[in-house]
């Protein structure tokens, strides 16, 4: 089973950070147009402005509690600087993001760059790897749809062709490549 590219019908809150916001207003634009791609409406997407990174989980986890939204998208951008204060930010954010959609159960997107320099930040936002916050998007989509059918099988029921080998057989998960666990790294 995987989840789908489509967002129609379905809602969305988007958590961004205002601190370093030349970097997280690209993020949130290029978020906003992945949800738009996929189906959803303007109507369906609503944005929440906090002070910097440290507040995404909280707001997230807020928004989550409301049962309101299909899906939440934490954007933020965190520089790494002469103190320790970065990897306190760092491990905060992301353990707080993890456990709001671990205990909501409501699937929440991590689109907060962790850069050593803004550089980094700059190429992640747009320029030459892509944009984090249209990954984003297209994570909390893919999400969405997965969580609706794993809770859609509740009943006990199999999908048809779910769990099933290329010979019907049952097989609860299909072989492994060689290559496999060797890909590019995300970040």
């Amino acid at each position: 089973m995987e989840g789908k590219l489509d967002a129609s019908g379905k809602r969305f809150a988007i958590v961004v950070a205002r601190f370093n916001s030349f970097i997280t207003e690209r993020l949130l634009l290029s978020a906003c147009d992945g949800l738009l791609r996929t189906g959803a409406a303007k109507k369906d997407i609503d944005v929440v402005r906090v002070p910097g990174a440290f507040e995404i989980p909280l707001a997230a986890r807020q928004l989550a509690a409301t049962r309101k939204y299909d899906a939440i998208l934490c954007i933020g951008c965190l520089l790494r600087g002469d103190t320790a204060h970065y990897d306190v930010i760092v491990n905060e954010v992301t353990r707080g993001i993890g456990q709001s959609a671990q205990e909501t159960g409501v699937p929440h997107a991590f689109g907060v760059l962790t850069c050593d320099t803004l550089e980094q930040a700059i190429d992640r936002a747009g320029l030459k790897m892509g944009n984090k916050g249209f990954e984003a998007a297209l994570a909390a989509v893919e999400m969405v749809s997965l969580t609706q059918g794993v809770r859609g099988q509740g009943s006990g029921a199999r999908k048809p062709g779910v769990g099933r080998g290329a010979s019907g057989s049952s097989q609860a998960f299909p072989a492994r490549s060689a290559g496999r666990g060797k890909g590019k790294k995300r970040g």
